[in-house]
């Protein structure tokens, strides 16, 4: 890596004053760090193909079709509304302690909340197990510190680029456990039909499953992931220093076997007054209304398919929505292949804009596929807008890396990237419990009778329009902010 300055204003991505050799990634850890992006898409994807069936179920909406997508987004949203209230101080506190603590803690969250979902039998116990998941569950900031900790400015874009490889399995793998392997006593009587927990508990085998695989991620980080923070405090000093209350400036203790550079050592996390910069500022507006934006089209998708054709949606059953959900993410390969050369050759704000600007068509191809479900029935018109839907979601995905890179420049230090991930974090956070319940609640208002059935499509649009201004205060590339600082 490239040796850095003792210095605690050190940019995070200083660039050299002549051009250098890509530093080579370390993929003893990265590896690791890509398996750990995996468990929050993996119980989302998990649960997204059977949740409107599950609401239905529950008799939460009492028979009323038009207010399953009100019910799914107040589900979604509940994750992100624990996950704002804590996500900022558990990245706060890994620059402290360190981020493999902070890992095996939200492993463990969200394994144990995915048991509990497929054992709820109400709705107040449903939100429960999602506000358990998003209290603790820190893994994405955690993921995203840790390779901003062992990459440099001549491998961090590589290292992003890879992204998508968790993304892609975590997005395939739980949607088709969730939509082939909820009510499995119906679907496989001949496997499932005399087990009386499946028949009572008919979405627990998949929330089970993907359980299971979380937990297992638990035992290859605990034994494997080698801490990245160079220096660490013992929790019980940072609560008697008022850690909660203050930044925490005691000398920390340095660790024996981290992979960072020696002269970054010395330097300290930055209180967050101090991290409130412009810089910060503007790439946190563009992480929330792009979050907004995506967890919008994201909750609006799998209500969509499973909405009645006569009512504007598709009537599609859960198998067929976690098929369609798996191949969402199996196209995102499309990133893996070409994000490093898209960003060399037009710069990053371009990649980010094009990715919320995408987004335009996608939206109005909704009224589209519906309009000629209503005309000719789910034939090849309707599944090649589908398909066109699917692959234009990949320009969306390929603008958080983006982001990513942006997060980086702005850092004032390595010390204070977890903080600094922290704040886009909570940002990010608010925006996503806005988006679902919001995106939901106007998908049901426009289905009702005697409203506008448009208003969806007019809030999605207007929501592209304010990912792409905030996107214009970005520079070009973030080594503008590197070579500021």
């Amino acid at each position: 890596m490239i040796a850095q300055q003792n210095d605690e204003e050190t940019p995070l991505l200083q660039r050299p004053e002549h051009p250098t050799a890509k530093t080579p990634l370390p993929w003893n850890q990265i590896w690791i760090l890509l398996l750990l992006e995996m468990p929050e898409l993996l119980s989302a994807r998990t649960l997204a193909p059977f949740i409107p069936e599950l609401v239905r179920d529950i008799g939460v909406t009492h028979g009323d079709e038009t207010q399953v997508g009100h019910y799914a987004g107040i589900l979604e949203s509940s994750y992100y509304a624990a996950h704002t209230l804590t996500v900022f101080h558990w990245s706060q506190l890994s620059d402290h302690i360190g981020r493999k603590p902070v890992l095996l803690t939200a492993l463990l969250a969200i394994s144990i909340s995915m048991f509990s979902f497929g054992l709820s039998k109400t709705f107040f116990a449903l939100v429960i197990s999602r506000v358990v998941s998003g209290a603790f569950d820190a893994s994405d900031s955690m993921v995203k510190s840790s390779l901003m900790d062992i990459t440099d400015a001549t491998n961090m874009p590589k290292a992003y680029s890879y992204l998508p490889i968790p993304w892609i399995i975590a997005g395939t793998v739980g949607a088709l456990i969730g939509g082939s392997l909820s009510r499995p006593a119906d679907r496989f009587p001949n496997i499932f039909g005399r087990s009386e927990l499946l028949k009572t508990y008919p979405y627990f085998l998949p929330c089970s499953i993907s359980a299971f695989l979380i937990w297992t991620m638990w035992l290859v980080t605990y034994i494997r992931l080698k801490e990245s923070v160079s220096t660490r405090t013992p929790l019980w000093e940072l609560i008697k220093g008022g850690f909660f209350g203050q930044s925490y400036s005691k000398p920390r203790q340095p660790l024996s076997n981290v992979i960072v550079d020696p002269g970054e050592v010395k330097s300290k996390p930055f209180p967050l007054r101090a991290l409130l910069t412009s810089k910060v500022l503007s790439v946190t507006a563009s992480y929330a209304t792009t979050g907004l934006l995506q967890m919008s089209l994201t909750s609006v998708l799998p209500v969509f398919y499973a909405t009645p054709i006569e009512l504007g949606g598709l009537s599609l059953d859960p198998p067929r929505i976690g098929a369609l959900l798996a191949a969402s993410s199996v196209v995102q390969i499309f990133q893996l292949l070409f994000f490093t050369r898209l960003n060399d050759c037009f710069g990053t704000r371009a990649i980010h804009i094009t990715g919320v600007s995408s987004c335009i068509p996608i939206v109005i191809l909704f009224p589209v596929a519906n309009a000629l479900a209503r005309a000719f029935g789910m034939g090849t018109a309707v599944w090649l807008c589908v398909a066109v839907q699917l692959m234009l979601k990949t320009n969306l995905i390929m603008c958080f890396p983006c982001i990513s890179l942006f997060v980086s420049a702005a850092a004032p230090n390595r010390a204070s990237v977890g903080a600094t991930n922290g704040i886009t974090q909570v940002a990010a956070a608010v925006a996503r419990i806005i988006g679902p319940a919001s995106a939901a609640s106007v998908f049901s208002y426009s289905l009702q009778e005697g409203h506008n059935a448009w208003s969806i499509y007019y809030f999605m649009i207007a929501l592209v329009f304010l990912a792409v201004g905030t996107a214009l205060s970005l520079p070009r590339d973030p080594s503008v902010w590197e070579d500021s600082q």
